[in-house]
């Protein structure tokens, strides 16, 4: 039953079945490697002109910074799914080192305080 899966991996059938239904296949995985750093490149230009220093165009305006962050979230469930990552599994073993390894650092450092 899918509501018994952690968020990853709903995530990660979500996308397995859309491209099932609808994408016909997953692209080759240097491609969605490609395409990756190409959606990476639409949220950095988005952060660079909208919350950085750059000027703004009007034709960037119209660009939608949460629609952008989906789009890499979309292609890494699809690096996922081609490599046989459990996303979950790695995310919750990622977070349990962080927690370990900064459970006082970023208290102690005085740039945050």
């Amino acid at each position: 039953m899918m509501d018994d899966m952690e968020p990853l991996g709903i995530l990660q059938k979500n996308v397995d079945q859309w491209i099932k239904t609808t994408g016909v296949r997953y692209f080759d995985p240097m491609t969605n490697m490609a395409l990756l750093a190409e959606e990476v490149g639409e949220v950095a230009r988005i952060m660079a002109r909208r919350y950085g220093e750059q000027s703004e165009k009007e034709s960037d305006r119209a660009k939608d910074l949460g629609e952008e962050l989906s789009d890499v979230l979309f292609v890494v469930l699809c690096l996922a799914n081609q490599t046989g990552t459990d996303l979950q599994a790695a995310w919750d073993s990622a977070m349990a080192k962080r927690t370990a390894r900064d459970a006082e650092r970023h208290w102690n450092n005085p740039k945050l305080g």
